[in-house]
């Protein structure tokens, strides 16, 4: 029996032993023709194997790819927690939960929660002076500025900054950072920071979104290639309210899940949202 014979074969078997809710068993409750996950993987990388033909990307051991590649996951068969620690309503909608804390506020949603990952990559390789966010006013929110000691401070219809703290160059202090973002900055924000790209030059760390009342986003954490060129890609979110981030299942197409092919849709349709194949987005390198 091969790896990917025997990944089958385990996920069946867990699906029928087992009383905890089990994510890969979603689709319309029946396990996909092409279902390629390894439930002892921790980590995007090792859980989902490529489908038959697909062979995965090459990434710098630098690049914002290789990190979302690389982000621990939580448990198999893990449900999804709220940021108040309740379970979210669906859990359905996906196949995996990243191990990365939510916070205690209603703050890290889905244009959130893609700034939160962009935030700690450049963070890790201390790319201090890449981490900004523009608010909805427009006003820019540089980490750097906030590592000195300055706060944000809103006057009205004015935005500025304020030496009111010690410099600090912690974590927990860059975390604090990325709640103000959250307070301020949106999928309208986020939306017109980032420039637009083609479903068929799709990368990792691309970002489909809709800016509004609510929009939405989501983010491409890893992609397969074939020797032709065609592409697949695992897609990840948060959602309202404030919840654990989450690796998505294809609602569309049940053989290749949880892989999705954009290549010439119309339309996407992720689990929970629907996206128009021109809201693909990248940030700058």
């Amino acid at each position: 029996m091969n790896k990917r014979t025997f990944a089958v074969f385990l996920i069946a078997l867990t699906g029928m032993t087992s009383c905890n809710f089990d994510p890969s068993k979603t689709i319309h409750g029946v396990y996909a023709e092409e279902q390629v996950i390894d439930t002892s993987g921790s980590t995007i990388a090792t859980r989902f194997l490529p489908p038959e033909g697909y062979v995965r990307t090459a990434q710098d051991s630098s690049s914002f790819g290789f990190y979302l590649r690389n982000l621990p996951l939580k448990k198999h068969g893990s449900a999804v927690h709220l940021y108040n620690g309740n379970l979210k309503g669906n859990q359905g909608a996906h196949v995996a939960v990243i191990d990365m804390s939510v916070g205690k506020r209603d703050l890290q949603q889905c244009a959130d929660a893609v700034m939160r990952l962009r935030g700690e990559y450049l963070f890790q390789n201390k790319r201090y002076s890449d981490i900004h966010f523009r608010f909805v006013s427009g006003f820019n929110c540089a980490y750097s500025k906030w590592q000195e000691g300055n706060r944000v401070v809103l006057n009205g219809n004015s935005v500025f900054w304020q030496k009111s703290a010690a410099p600090d160059k912690s974590y927990s202090s860059f975390l604090k950072y990325m709640e103000t973002v959250f307070n301020y900055a949106s999928t309208l924000s986020l939306e017109k920071e980032l420039r637009s790209v083609e479903l068929k030059d799709v990368e990792i760390g691309d970002v489909l979104i809709r800016g509004g009342s609510p929009g939405h986003a989501v983010i491409v954490v890893d992609m397969v290639e074939k020797v032709d060129g065609e592409k697949r890609v695992l897609l990840a979110q948060s959602y309202m309210p404030a919840q654990e981030i989450q690796v998505l299942m294809n609602p569309m197409n049940s053989k290749i899940s949880p892989w999705y092919d954009l290549d010439e849709q119309l339309k996407i349709y992720t689990a929970e949202y629907t996206f128009e194949k021109f809201q693909l987005k990248r940030f700058a390198k």
